[in-house]
C-alpha cells in the first residue's frame, strides 16, 4: 500500500510539474516580443529552418490548447504557429534580419566596439542587450510603415474622390444630352410654330397699311 501511494504521489507531483512547465512556457511566449518572431520561439536569429521547425513542434506540443487547461493556451498557441510562419517566409524573416543587424550595429556604434569584441559573445549583450535595441528598432519600423500605409490609403481616398467626381461629371453630361437630344422634336416644332406665327403676322399688319392709304387717297 505504501508504494502505491508513494507512486501516485509521484505521478500527482509529475503531472503538476508538466502544467507548470506549460504555464510557464504559455507566460513566456506571451510576454515575448511579438514583432520579434525569434523572441515569439524563444530562438537566436541567424537559426536555420530545420531548428524553426523543431523548436515549433516541441514547444506547440508543450502548450496545445487540448493538452492543458490554461485559458491562455489558444492565444499563445496562434502567436507561436505566427511566428513560424514568418521565419519560414523569405521576405518576412529578411526585414527582421535586417532589423536586428541595424540594431546590432547601433550597440556597436554607440559604445564605440569593433565587431570583434568580446562583449558581442556575452550573455549580457545577446540576452538582453541586442534584443532590447532589436525591440527599439522594430517598434520605430512599424511605426513608419503604419504611417506610410496611412499616407498611402490617404493618397488612394483622394484618387478614389477624384475619380468618383469626374464619373459623376460624365454621367451629368452624359443626362443632359441624352435630355437635350430628348426634347429635339418639341424644339423643332416650337421654332416652326414661332416662325409660321412670324409671317402671318407681317401680311396683316401690310393690308391694314394698304387699306389706310386707299382711304386717305
Amino acid at each position: 500500500m505504501a508504494e502505491e501511494s508513494d507512486s501516485k504521489l509521484f505521478d500527482d507531483l509529475e503531472r503538476e510539474s508538466k502544467e507548470f512547465d506549460k504555464d510557464a512556457e504559455i507566460d513566456r511566449i506571451l510576454k515575448a516580443f511579438k514583432l520579434n518572431a525569434y523572441d515569439v520561439l524563444g530562438l537566436h536569429p541567424g537559426v536555420p529552418d530545420s531548428d524553426i521547425k523543431v523548436g515549433y513542434r516541441k514547444k506547440s506540443l508543450l502548450i496545445h490548447p487540448d493538452k492543458t487547461k490554461n485559458p491562455r493556451a489558444p492565444d499563445a498557441f496562434d502567436r507561436l504557429a505566427k511566428a513560424q510562419n514568418e521565419l519560414l517566409d523569405e521576405k518576412t524573416r529578411e526585414r527582421l534580419d535586417e532589423a536586428i543587424a541595424d540594431a546590432r550595429m547601433l550597440i556597436i556604434r554607440e559604445r564605440k566596439w569593433t565587431v570583434d569584441s568580446p562583449e558581442l559573445k556575452e550573455d549580457q549583450y545577446l540576452k538582453v542587450d541586442l534584443p532590447h535595441k532589436a525591440k527599439e528598432v522594430l517598434i520605430d519600423n512599424e511605426l513608419r510603415r503604419r504611417k506610410q500605409a496611412k499616407a498611402q490609403m490617404q493618397e488612394e481616398g483622394r484618387q478614389q474622390r477624384k475619380e468618383d467626381e469626374e464619373t459623376s461629371e460624365r454621367k451629368r453630361k452624359r443626362e443632359h444630352e441624352q435630355q437635350w437630344e430628348a426634347t429635339r422634336e418639341q424644339r423643332i416644332g416650337n421654332w416652326r410654330d414661332f416662325q409660321k406665327g412670324g409671317k402671318g403676322g407681317g401680311e396683316g399688319e401690310k393690308k391694314t397699311k394698304k387699306k389706310k392709304m386707299k382711304v386717305l387717297g
